[in-house]
């Protein structure tokens, strides 16, 4: 069992990480603009299972593979950087189109699919992985177990992240007039699409 000071001192570390603009918010604004709070849901178990993922890597040492492999690491990167660039490209494509025909309503979009964009967002990005290379040993105890003490602090920053993001949601809810003009709307996308591109960039150049 992690002490609590433990835990503590882990959410501490990680909620500058939390708290910094990434694929999770980009994808929980522009989902809940475009089609209500409900799209919250899926875009946190979808962060969430990314971060049990990587925490299930770290147990089996897949993660240390990655890290240490200079190939493997650089085709995660790859890959992660492909998937947000190629992300950010459809979401700017679809703002450009609702701008060309304001008054077309949205079409109601899947929660698995939403599930997927924020699974894949997490899992494809190797600075998640490192948090729990570099991060979270330095709360582990010896002489505990280790998966336990992992999954402890897996579930933590689980929590963390979805007060983090249920905030989000609650801010953006207390802004619905705004939410319902188009002009909005295509604006807080077109933002969204940015968010993907810078990241994908940022993540293909590090």
């Amino acid at each position: 069992m992690v002490h609590p000071y433990a835990i503590l001192g882990f959410l501490a570390a990680v909620l500058p990480l939390v708290a910094t603009p990434g694929a999770s918010l980009a994808l929980l604004v522009r989902h809940v603009t475009d089609h209500g709070r409900r799209q919250a849901l899926p875009v946190i178990l979808g962060t969430v299972t990314g971060l049990y993922i990587h925490a299930t890597f770290a147990i089996a040492g897949l993660s240390a593979l990655v890290m240490h492999s200079s190939q493997a690491f650089t085709a995660v990167k790859v890959i992660g950087a492909a998937y947000l660039i190629g992300l950010g490209l459809w979401t700017w494509r679809s703002a450009t189109a609702s701008a060309r025909a304001p008054a077309r309503r949205y079409l109601p979009v899947r929660s698995d699919s939403v599930y997927t964009q924020a699974l894949l967002a997490n899992v494809l990005n190797p600075k998640a992985a490192s948090i729990y290379l570099t991060l979270v040993p330095q709360f582990i105890e010896a002489g505990q177990s280790f998966d336990g003490q992992i999954l402890t602090l897996a579930t933590a920053h689980a929590l963390l992240i979805t007060l983090w993001l249920l905030t989000w949601t609650a801010l953006i809810r207390r802004a619905s007039r705004a939410l319902r003009k188009p002009r909005f709307t295509r604006t807080a996308t077109k933002i969204a699409a940015v968010v993907f591109l810078a990241l994908g960039i940022r993540t293909a150049a590090t």
